[in-house]
C-alpha cells in the first residue's frame, strides 16, 4: 500500500520546509510513503527546497495555473507513480502532519473513498467572525447541493482512495474543494469526514484577495458544480420562477375578463405570455443541458479508463483480486 502526500506550491519557500518537517514518515498499513509538490510557477526557491528536503517528485508549471489546476495535475502524477491513496495538504503548515493517519485510515478499512478534514473552525483563532460564518454557510450550502453531510467543504485537507482519484475532474480555475465535494456527492462516492486539529497561520491566504471576492467566486462555483450535476432539476426551477409569475398574471387577466374589464388589462396579458414563455424555454434549456450531461457522463467514464491505463496494471489486478473476495 502505497501513500503519496502531495502539496501545492506557489512561493512558499519560507514554510515548505516546515510543512514537509511534520509529515509522517510511517503509518500503520501504509507500506511505503512518498512526497510529491505542484510547483505553480513559483519564482522563489520552492522547488530547491523541496528538493534539498528530499521529496520524491516535483510537477512544476512554467506559469501559475491556480490552485484547481495544480490540483489534478498532482493527483495525474501521484496516480503514474503508483499512489493507492493520496492525501493533499497545503505547504503552510495550516494542516497538522500527524492527522493524515485519520485521514487514510476510513480508506484502509474500506469505509470511504474520499475523506475531508474538519477543522474547528469556531476554535480557530486566525479565522474572523465573519469568516467562520462564512465557512459555515458555504458548508451548508455544499452540503444541500451535493446531498452529503460534510461539515467543512472548504478544507483542503483530505485523502483519496486511487479509484475516487481516478473519478475526480475539476472544471473551475479557482478551487478544487467545493466543486469535488459536489462531483462526489452526486456520483454517489463513499465521501466521509474526520475531525482535525490545526496550527497557528505563518501567513495570509492567497486564495482569496476580499472577503467579497471569496463569496462570489465560491457562489459561482457551487452553482456551475450543481449545473453540471443536476442541470434539469436546476433549469426547471430557475424556469418555474417566471412561468408561475406569468400564470398568476394570465389568472388576474381571466378574472378582470370575465367581468367585462379586460381591455384595460392586456399589457398583464403580454407580461404573463412574455414570462411564461420564458419560463417554459428555460425548461427546454434544462432538457438540453440534461443530455449535455449525459454525453459528459461518457466522458469521464472514458477519462476514468485512460487513468486506469495511465496508472498501469497494479490496479486491474487489484480490482480483479477485490471482487474475487466479495465472490
Amino acid at each position: 500500500m502505497k501513500l503519496i502526500i502531495q502539496i501545492p506550491c506557489l512561493n512558499e519557500a519560507k514554510t515548505l520546509e516546515v510543512a514537509l518537517n511534520d509529515l509522517p514518515k510511517h503509518i500503520d498499513g501504509i507500506d511505503e510513503i512518498e512526497y510529491l509538490i505542484i510547483n505553480d510557477g513559483s519564482t522563489d526557491d520552492t522547488v530547491e527546497v523541496a528538493k534539498r528536503w528530499g521529496v520524491n517528485y516535483v510537477v512544476s508549471f512554467v506559469k501559475n495555473k491556480g490552485l484547481a489546476k495544480g490540483f489534478i495535475a498532482g493527483l495525474d502524477a501521484c496516480l503514474r507513480n503508483g499512489a493507492d491513496i493520496i492525501v493533499n495538504t497545503d505547504a503552510d503548515n495550516q494542516y497538522c502532519g500527524a492527522d493524515i493517519e485519520k485521514l487514510v485510515r476510513p480508506i484502509l478499512n474500506h469505509e470511504a473513498e474520499i475523506v475531508i478534514g474538519e477543522r474547528p473552525i469556531d476554535d480557530t483563532p486566525d479565522f474572523s467572525p465573519l469568516k467562520k460564518k462564512l465557512q459555515h454557510l458555504g458548508s451548508f450550502v455544499v452540503r444541500k447541493a451535493s446531498a452529503t453531510d460534510i461539515p467543512d467543504a472548504p478544507s483542503g485537507f483530505r485523502a483519496f482512495s486511487r479509484d475516487a482519484a481516478m473519478h475526480i475532474n475539476v472544471i473551475n480555475n479557482y478551487t478544487y474543494t467545493l466543486e469535488t465535494i459536489v462531483q462526489a456527492g452526486r456520483n454517489k462516492m463513499a465521501i466521509t469526514s474526520v475531525p482535525i486539529s490545526t496550527n497557528r497561520e505563518l501567513r495570509k491566504s492567497r486564495l482569496f484577495s476580499t472577503m467579497g471576492g471569496y463569496i462570489k467566486k465560491s457562489i459561482l462555483t457551487i452553482a456551475r458544480a450543481y449545473m453540471m450535476y443536476r442541470p434539469l432539476t436546476f433549469f426547471t426551477i430557475v424556469g418555474a420562477i417566471p412561468f408561475i409569475i406569468g400564470l398568476v398574471l394570465a389568472g388576474r387577466f381571466v378574472m378582470f375578463y370575465t367581468k367585462g374589464q379586460g381591455v384595460g388589462h392586456i399589457q398583464s396579458l403580454i407580461l404573463a405570455s412574455t414570462l411564461m414563455m420564458l419560463g417554459f424555454s428555460t425548461f427546454i434549456m434544462g432538457l438540453q443541458a440534461d443530455i449535455i450531461a449525459a454525453n459528459r457522463k461518457i466522458l469521464e467514464d472514458i477519462q476514468y479508463r485512460i487513468r486506469r491505463i495511465e496508472a498501469g496494471a497494479k490496479y486491474d489486478e487489484e480490482v480483479l483480486n477485490e471482487s474475487h473476495k466479495k465472490d
